[in-house]
């Protein structure tokens, strides 16, 4: 009962983290997009809405583990339930990969990424992209042999999907996904070396400093680095869990997948921050709209709370009354 509680205390706790931070980060990208009509932005704003979705849809949960176990809910609401998390974390994770993807396509086509990247394509890669994590996250529920044979409460992933489930998602989504993402950030790390190369021998040949293409160079590193971070906690929050599952496919009374499964679903806290770490303009928005908000506060503190003067100091009337007489005069 008590072990119950405490997870789902940490898990409310992490739902209202996921769902705050995701949502900020979604109304400062939904703001620059409307700036600057980049297309790799909506990269990220879909997967702020992945991942807010994941924070809502494990807040549906918390009932559960916070009842105990004499608490459960039906076994078709707790499937139904289970695959909305599913399918977000899938277009989450497929998400970053896209993203990454952009960024190698930046980097490794850089004449030919505006004329292949449009905003038909783009529409068209998010729109394929949920509805192949809808499809992951629900074969559980049309598919009976990814389903558990009984089913006892409270609901949990395991409760209701059978680990072959997560055997599947690991040897036949995660580790090729992994794969790929190494192979992205190699050839990028490739290609930013090159140009590093071609500056050091522009330097050492004395060219003039403004034929130095260091801003690309720059701009490589940079995407590079973010790539390179959400890759690492990519891998560092669900390979456990992953990893887990296949322990728990061959060994059903293992119980290790609780908290391993939270540390999975804290990817959809850390994609956030590295954003708003990592990319200088998410930073420097979220900046601007807190120096607004700061703004309307303290105007709206003085309009509720007005400061009367001081007795030696004249009132704003007077003032004005003062200030009129001497134009007159």
């Amino acid at each position: 009962m008590d072990s119950t509680f405490s997870f789902g205390v940490i898990l409310a706790t992490l739902a209202c983290l996921i769902i705050a931070t995701n949502a900020l980060v979604a109304v400062a990208v939904f703001l620059l997009i409307h700036k600057t009509d980049s297309i790799s932005l909506c990269f990220t704003l879909n997967l702020a809405v992945a991942d807010t979705l994941i924070g809502v849809s494990i807040s549906g949960l918390i009932n559960d583990q916070l009842s105990g176990p004499p608490h459960s809910t039906q076994r078709a609401l707790c499937s139904l339930r289970m695959a909305f998390v599913t399918s977000s974390s899938a277009a989450s994770v497929l998400t970053v990969m896209l993203i990454a993807f952009d960024r190698y396509l930046a980097i490794k086509r850089p004449f030919r990424y505006f004329r292949i990247m449009s905003g038909p394509l783009a529409g068209t890669c998010v729109a394929g992209l949920w509805l192949v994590s809808y499809i992951i996250g629900f074969l559980p529920v049309w598919v009976p042999f990814f389903q558990q044979g009984t089913y006892q409460g409270p609901c949990s992933f395991f409760a209701v999907f059978h680990p072959r489930f997560i055997l599947t998602l690991s040897c036949g989504g995660f580790f090729p996904a992994l794969l790929l993402f190494v192979f992205f950030y190699c050839d990028m790390f490739k290609i930013a070396s090159l140009h590093t190369e071609q500056i050091r021998k522009i330097e050492h040949a004395g060219a003039p400093e403004g034929h130095c293409p260091s801003p690309r160079v720059a701009g490589d590193l940079k995407a590079l680095r973010t790539v390179a971070v959400l890759i690492g906690s990519f891998t560092l929050s669900w390979a456990p869990f992953l990893v887990t599952g296949i322990v728990q496919a061959v060994c059903q009374e293992c119980q290790l997948y609780k908290y391993l499964w939270l540390l999975g679903v804290g990817n959809s806290l850390l994609n956030p921050l590295i954003y708003a770490y990592w990319q200088k303009d998410v930073r420097t928005q979220l900046y601007q709209m807190a120096v607004g908000m700061k703004k309307k506060f303290v105007l709206l503190f003085f309009l509720i709370f007005p400061q009367d003067p001081g007795p030696g100091e004249p009132r704003e009337s007077s003032c004005h009354i003062v200030t009129i007489s001497h134009a007159h005069l």
